[in-house]
C-alpha cells in the first residue's frame, strides 16, 4: 500500500526546474516532473523574483496537489519598495523608503490582515533591511555608504596569519603549578 506524501520547497517564483532541490525529491514520488514544475510555475507566476514557499501533496493513486504559501515579508518589501536587497549597515544607511499604505498591503497580502500586530512586524522587517517607513526619498549618499556596508561585510576575512594568531589569543594560560 502506498501512502500519501508531502514536499514542501521553496521557489523562484515562476521559474521552478525538475534540477535540484525539486526533481530529485520529485522522483521517489512516482509523479510526472515536469507536470508537477508547470503547476508550480503557474501557481506561483504572480511571485516573480521572489522565493516562494510551496508545498505539493502526492496521494496513493500518484495524483498531486500543488499548495502556495505567501512570500517572506522580506521578499514582499523588497518588491514593493524597488530595492533589489537590504543594507548592509540598517540604522545608519537607508536602501529605500515606502508609505504606511505600503507596509499594510504587505501586512494583508502575508497575514490577510492589518491588526497593529502584523503591521508592527513588516516595520520592524523593513528597519532591518534598510527600508524606512515614510520619510521620502533615499539621498544618494546613504544608497553608496549601504552598499559600501555590504561590500565590507563580504571582504572582512581573516588572512592565514591572523587566522593562525586568532586560537593563540583565545587560549587560556596555564594554571601556575601548586607548591
Amino acid at each position: 500500500m502506498y501512502m500519501a506524501k508531502s514536499l514542501e520547497v521553496l521557489v523562484d517564483g515562476g521559474k521552478a526546474t525538475a534540477a535540484p532541490p525539486l526533481g530529485p525529491a520529485l522522483g521517489p514520488l512516482g509523479v510526472n516532473i515536469g507536470q508537477v514544475v508547470a503547476e508550480i510555475n503557474k501557481k506561483t507566476a504572480s511571485f516573480q523574483g521572489m522565493k516562494v514557499p510551496v508545498k505539493i501533496s502526492v496521494d496513493d493513486k500518484r495524483q498531486f496537489t500543488v499548495e502556495v504559501g505567501t512570500p517572506p515579508v522580506a521578499s514582499l518589501l523588497l518588491k514593493e519598495s524597488g530595492a533589489d536587497k537590504g543594507s548592509g549597515a540598517a540604522g545608519k544607511a537607508r536602501v529605500a523608503d515606502v508609505s504606511m499604505d505600503v507596509v499594510n498591503k504587505v501586512a494583508k497580502a502575508k497575514f490577510g490582515s492589518t491588526e497593529e500586530r502584523f503591521v508592527t512586524q513588516v516595520i520592524g522587517t523593513a528597519r532591518s533591511m534598510g527600508i524606512s517607513v515614510g520619510k521620502g526619498p533615499v539621498p544618494k549618499e546613504e544608497l553608496k555608504a549601504a552598499e559600501e556596508a555590504r561590500k565590507q561585510k563580504v571582504e572582512v576575512k581573516a588572512t592565514p596569519a591572523e587566522a593562525e594568531a586568532a586560537p593563540a589569543a583565545t587560549e587560556k594560560p596555564a594554571k601556575p603549578a601548586k607548591k
